[in-house]
């Protein structure tokens, strides 16, 4: 009996992975999809995202620690894996300073298990996701793909996902894989993260609640609307290099917006006046986000469309159907 053919697709019930699943079962690729369905947020999230892509009689999902060696290598025995979509990660910059143990076994350990998964069913491309985290307080604006600032992270979070692309450039040399590595820049919109300062100023200007402010407001970040995400990352699932085996893409929105603009664009949109805490800078936090995204445009034409205010006001509508109808 022949093995089905598939792509492998991490951490299938989170934001960011279950939209890239739907576009590619939309496409009429077969997804297997993986995810341990922890606890960092609210699993009724994961659930629903889950209960989307079921409808795809094309999808497939295991419940599975990526963190588990053995269960991660006999994916191999199982299935025909043509490529890797590593998403799954433990995400967050503030608490990977109170718990670095568990960011490192997740996101280093379990990117190393999912490269040797890799390196045995010799797939077409492994993507692996890594975080715009990586460039720190890089003073070379806007950020370039090979900025040596990313050898001085300053999280945990940014610490571990340095070391995967390093593992990642390690495979691609020992043993001929395409490793493709992406970096977002604060990905927003439907299905969001619940943790993420988009989500939380949303709920804040329309629940009534107070949000936590840290430092000045001058902070500036470059925030990508999931859709435009979603274009670039199965631009660099698709993107085959044979002179180069291993590339890595900024995907941003080359916009930036201060933390200030970004209160007062959701105070537009929800026509709501949020309540401010304020609070000092938190350690780890950077400055500034901005991506250089030219190499990406030339590779595979990843030309991202949605203004700050565009992708909020869709959020928006996400939120009030989800939440108020």
């Amino acid at each position: 009996m022949s093995k089905k053919e598939v792509i492998l697709v991490t951490g299938v019930a989170g934001f960011i992975a279950s939209h890239v699943s739907e576009k590619l079962l939309q496409s009429g690729h077969t997804i297997l999809g993986v995810d341990e369905i922890n606890d960092y947020y609210d699993v009724s999230y994961k659930e629903k995202n889950l209960s989307i892509l079921n409808h795809y009689p094309n999808f497939s999902f295991l419940k599975l620690d990526i963190r588990d060696t053995e269960a991660v290598l006999n994916l191999a025995e199982d299935y025909t894996i043509t490529k890797i979509a590593h998403i799954a990660a433990r995400a967050g910059v503030r608490p990977s300073i109170s718990d670095p143990m568990l960011y490192q076994e997740v996101n280093v350990r379990g990117t190393l298990n999912l490269l040797e998964l890799a390196r045995i069913a010799k797939v077409q491309n492994f993507v692996l996701t890594s975080s715009s985290s990586v460039y720190g307080n890089s003073t070379q604006i806007p950020f370039k793909e090979d900025d040596s600032a990313t050898d001085k992270p300053i999280s945990p979070y940014a610490a571990t996902k340095k070391a995967s692309e390093v593992l990642g450039h390690t495979y691609s040399s020992l043993y001929g894989l395409q490793i493709t590595v992406v970096r977002p820049f604060t990905v927003y919109g439907p299905r969001g993260r619940p943790d993420m300062a988009p989500w939380l100023f949303l709920k804040a200007a329309l629940c009534g609640n107070a949000i936590s402010k840290f430092g000045d407001g001058s902070t500036r970040r470059d925030y990508t609307y999931i859709d435009d995400f979603v274009s670039g990352f199965i631009g660099a699932l698709n993107y085959i290099n044979n002179e180069s085996k291993f590339n890595i893409f900024n995907l941003g929105n080359s916009a930036t917006v201060s933390l200030n603009e970004a209160i007062e664009t959701i105070e537009k949109v929800t026509d709501k006046k949020i309540k401010i805490n304020q609070l000092p800078m938190q350690p780890g936090d950077v400055n500034l986000t901005n991506a250089d995204i030219s190499k990406a445009k030339e590779a595979f034409g990843y030309d991202p469309k949605t203004s700050f205010s565009e992708g909020m006001g869709e959020f928006f509508n996400w939120w009030k159907k989800e939440f108020f109808s």
